[in-house]
């Protein structure tokens, strides 16, 4: 007899009350997840996080005391494994940058259905990372108000033709068997190719790999994500 599927411990941090119920509710009822905590603001986050040890993070950035980036940087700090998936309705590029370097996992916009976040729990649990398509266009309007990056450093990265296909599913939030259908390859080649292109990027995941990709153009062409 197969053994049963680990359920997904995630620790809700969300200061809307009637939101959080919702979200609350949602997680209950969810086959894959198993909701170990609440908490309204930073502080109860981080007093749960080491009372529960949840697998991952329900993260609004919106939170009074401490705010929702001193509170991912404080997880990351002391719980460097832990996943922390951002849900909120704040779309501006400049701040989805600013908590992908603190060391968000994923990056989800409030609004969406429950079968699609749920979706994005599993994915961001299992290190595949996400980025909200509608977030990468405004990443990538912010950015096209900097310099242009010269072709030199937009190489430096060496990224094979396979590796650019394989970055560009990713950043279309494609996950390791979704990006080995669409290009015919099995799952642990592109696990091999993902490893590759976040060596090439000196990045550690894949969330990272998409902005650093970005920000050198690597992804700039319309319609590659």
């Amino acid at each position: 007899m197969a053994e049963p599927t680990k359920k997904i411990k995630v620790l809700l941090v969300e200061d809307d009350a009637v939101f959080r119920l919702g979200l609350s509710l949602m997680l209950r009822n969810s086959p894959q997840c198993l909701l170990v905590g609440e908490a309204e603001d930073g502080e109860s986050a981080l007093q749960l996080i080491q009372q529960m040890h949840p697998d991952l993070l329900l993260l609004d950035l919106g939170l009074p005391g401490l705010g929702g980036r001193e509170t991912l940087l404080a997880v990351k700090q002391r719980y460097p494994q832990l996943k922390v998936l951002v849900l909120t309705s704040r779309e501006e590029g400049r701040l989805v940058q600013q908590m992908l370097q603190a060391g968000a996992d994923g990056y989800c916009l409030k609004g969406v259905t429950p079968e699609h976040l749920l979706r994005v729990i599993e994915e961001v649990s299992a290190g595949h990372g996400w980025l909200d398509s509608k977030v990468l266009g405004y990443i990538r309007e912010a950015l096209a108000h900097e310099p242009a990056v010269d072709l030199a450093r937009e190489q430096a990265a060496g990224l094979t033709e396979r590796e650019r296909e394989v970055l560009s599913w990713m950043a279309k939030g494609a996950s390791n068997p979704e990006i080995g259908q669409h290009l015919h390859i099995s799952s642990g080649t592109v696990r091999v190719h993902v490893h590759a292109i976040l060596r090439k990027l000196g990045v550690g995941d894949r969330t990272q790999a998409v902005v650093v990709a970005l920000e050198r153009g690597l992804l700039a062409h319309k319609g590659q994500y």
